[in-house]
């Protein structure tokens, strides 16, 4: 069973609409054929109807009664779905952080609650999204040396957040913070900016050299609060072995309560299958606004 816990069915609830025994916009016809398609389940088995036939409480008392691997990938899939509809259909989304809320509890069910790094934070602990809010916004306001302090004290709080084991101290060189991490099992170099100029190519070179320098399988993330040009994005190419994120990314991660692992499985995701070492949280989550 997947032991959803009353306040993540809420969550379900909120982000799939079903307060008023509905999923989405889904039809009783269309969300069969839904489950059937995507999942190779029968929607309308009678088990699923002992708590009442309509499109919300069968869902509910499938999401109890499957194991926690179905679960998940069912809100997946209907998460793809909401996204989906709201972008075909131009609407406003008047729960903006959405998919962070859901993301959150795919992700215990996936196991991701501690980011997979392997070291699990107090069960008691959750993730600090308001503090670590707080302090990107106040570096903004600080020099340039106390502010490379600030920031490193700010990534490790983030990866330390999600069980990303980052070793600590990160190595501050100027306003470049160099580190690593690990996830879902294995370890990544990370490189850090904090210059009003956009990251060039000569840059991520440097970067994919050190990582490339290191053993076979080291893999590299670069975050350069200010962004990359797009000149050197294309010019550095495609098919690297590390990704990228913006400072805009992290805003937008904690804003919208996107956890840190799903961005960074989201991102080597697309790097995998476009070769590009940077697409923007916006663009991967299809956040509108």
């Amino acid at each position: 069973m997947s032991n959803l816990k009353a306040s993540e069915m809420r969550v379900v609830d909120r982000v799939l609409e079903m307060e008023s025994g509905f999923v989405l916009n889904f039809s009783d016809r269309t969300i069969a054929e839904f489950f059937l398609d995507e999942l190779n389940i029968d929607f309308n088995d009678p088990s699923f109807a002992v708590n009442g036939t309509s499109k919300a409480k069968r869902l509910r008392t499938f999401l109890q009664a499957v194991d926690k691997a179905t679960a998940a990938r069912t809100l997946r899939e209907l998460l793809k779905c909401r996204a989906k509809i709201y972008r075909d259909s131009g609407r406003t989304d008047e729960l903006p952080n959405a998919d962070g809320m859901l993301l959150e509890v795919i992700g215990r069910l996936e196991g991701r609650d501690v980011g997979h790094g392997g070291a699990p934070p107090p069960a008691a602990s959750p993730i600090p999204v308001e503090s670590l809010k707080s302090e990107l916004i106040a570096l903004h306001n600080l020099e340039p040396h106390p502010r490379g302090y600030a920031f490193e004290k700010f990534l490790i709080g983030l990866f330390r957040a999600y069980g990303l084991q980052p070793n600590s101290p990160f190595r501050l060189v100027g306003e470049q913070i160099d580190g690593s991490f690990k996830f879902e099992g294995e370890f990544y170099l990370l490189e850090a900016k904090w210059h009003s100029p956009k990251t060039p190519a000569a840059d991520l070179r440097n970067f994919h050299g050190k990582v490339t320098e290191k053993a076979a399988w080291a893999r590299g993330l670069f975050i350069s609060n200010s962004g990359f040009t797009e000149d050197g994005l294309q010019s550095f190419g495609r098919a690297k072995a590390i990704v990228c994120m913006d400072g805009l990314d992290l805003w937008t991660m904690l804003d919208k309560r996107i956890p840190l692992p799903e961005v960074l499985d989201r991102k080597l995701r697309h790097a995998a299958e476009r070769g590009e070492v940077f697409c923007s949280v916006r663009d991967l989550f299809q956040i509108q606004s």
